[in-house]
């Protein structure tokens, strides 16, 4: 099996030994649960319960409000407290319902949906959608939108990414090695949406134990395969996963499905088949709990709206103080100012550190040297975008594919001089996203 990747990326520590060996454990949360009706690109769900409702488990308390956006239900049995703004883990707020947890998981009675092979793509669509599944990876885009290209009959691959490049985070692993059965079977769902389709389920080298067990289930599938991917990041960046395994490219300007490609989430296809084979929806994921100032790493089955602070103490608590928590991977996952907020559908990982490297960081003068350019995926220049940005020039930042960035973080990583290129070349990306509205 052949080694696939892409030009430019980095070679961060790893970090996952910390958690890789740690078998999926189900934590039920003790305390109230508090479900944002944001937890998904597009539009909020809109709520249909109201304070003092009794609720189960499994009910539908958020309404998808457009095409874009997706249903919410509660993880949990119990009495709605509220519904307000709550503080997320990405720093702003949105509209929550807030439940009080009666620790009875109480849950509602799912429609058993009929057997695949009678189902239309337009039930499974359907089922997909009626579920909430969206893209757990952390983009969060719903997943019936993704299933419903503008030509169907043109997508040839449906990609499992399971690269899971991002240092520390394991829950995308733990699900490969552990449940390896319902993830091909999730894939098996997805390609009877679209006829010409061929499956690849991508993996790094460096998840060995994962590439055997899933290899073996599919050895004899004529339509699916898997992948062995270089360990680099960003290796499952979407635009880069889409080289590695067909040789196609798509720049800013196209989506996966320009290039005849799906791409998924490990843990989005465990849920479609939960959706279309069980008739049950999202309403937990995996998630990983990780980095030196934890005492017990682990990765938790969490329920949905699961304060992190509670599932940290879950985790033996803290060894110290640690003077920085990411949400999500190290890379481009977002520090926390807050562990009094809720886990969502998109919530792949909490990292908690004794120090905080940044601190120490002196920022000097661009040298010149090029290592930004040598390691950008996108092949632009960073250091370039990085002053048209400070300087406020749209229209030359436009211009130099400034657009092309995919926000991996490489380039500040690389940077002798640790130069703030990323955080530039984004703010002036939303810009231009802003004033195109």
């Amino acid at each position: 099996m052949s080694i696939l990747t892409f030009k430019g990326g980095i070679h961060p520590y790893e970090g996952k030994e910390l958690s890789e060996h740690r078998p999926i454990s189900k934590y039920y949360p003790k305390g109230d649960v508090v479900i944002s009706m944001s937890q998904h690109i597009g539009k909020p769900a809109t709520p249909i319960v109201k304070p003092k409702d009794k609720v189960l488990k499994g009910q539908l308390i958020g309404e998808a409000s457009g095409f874009i956006s997706a249903n919410i239900h509660s993880s949990v049995s119990g009495t709605v407290k509220s519904i307000e703004n709550r503080l997320l883990a990405n720093g702003a707020k949105a509209q929550c319902v807030v439940i009080e947890n009666d620790g009875e998981f109480n849950e509602v009675e799912y429609e058993q949906p009929k057997p695949l092979s009678e189902l239309s793509k337009e039930d499974i669509i359907d089922l997909v959608k009626k579920a909430g599944v969206v893209g757990m990876g952390g983009a969060g885009f719903p997943t019936n939108v993704k299933m419903m290209p503008k030509e169907p009959d043109k997508i040839d691959y449906v990609i499992v990414n399971g690269s899971e490049c991002e240092p520390y985070l394991t829950s995308d692993y733990r699900r490969m090695v552990e449940n390896p059965d319902t993830l091909v079977e999730g894939l098996k769902v997805m390609l009877k949406v679209f006829d010409k389709a061929k499956g690849i389920i991508a993996i790094e080298d460096n998840k060995p134990e994962a590439i055997k067990v899933v290899s073996k289930l599919v050895e004899n599938e004529d339509n699916i395969e898997v992948k062995k991917l270089k360990t680099k990041y960003p290796q499952g960046a979407e635009r880069m996963l889409i080289y590695a395994t067909t040789g196609r490219k798509i720049d800013s300007s196209k989506l996966p499905a320009d290039a005849g490609c799906v791409v998924d989430n490990v843990d989005t296809v465990f849920s479609v088949y939960r959706a279309v084979v069980l008739g049950k929806p999202l309403l937990k994921r995996v998630v990983t709990v990780t980095g030196d100032a934890i005492n017990e790493p682990q990765n938790f089955l969490v329920n949905i709206g699961t304060n992190h602070m509670e599932l940290i103490e879950a985790a033996g608590g803290f060894k110290s103080e640690p003077e920085k928590v990411i949400s999500g991977g190290p890379m481009m996952g977002m520090a926390m100012s807050s562990l009094d907020v809720p886990i969502t559908k998109t919530s792949s990982a909490i990292l908690c550190f004794e120090k905080d490297p940044l601190n120490d960081i002196n920022q000097t003068n661009c040298i010149n040297c090029g290592r930004c350019v040598s390691v950008c995926p996108g092949q632009i220049i960073p250091t370039k975008l990085a002053k048209l940005s400070n300087k406020g020039d749209m229209e030359a930042f436009v211009k130099n594919d400034g657009m092309e960035c995919c926000e991996c973080g490489c380039c500040s990583y690389i940077c002798p001089a640790k130069i703030n290129l990323t955080q530039a070349i984004k703010s002036m990306r939303k810009q231009v996203l802003a004033s195109r509205k």
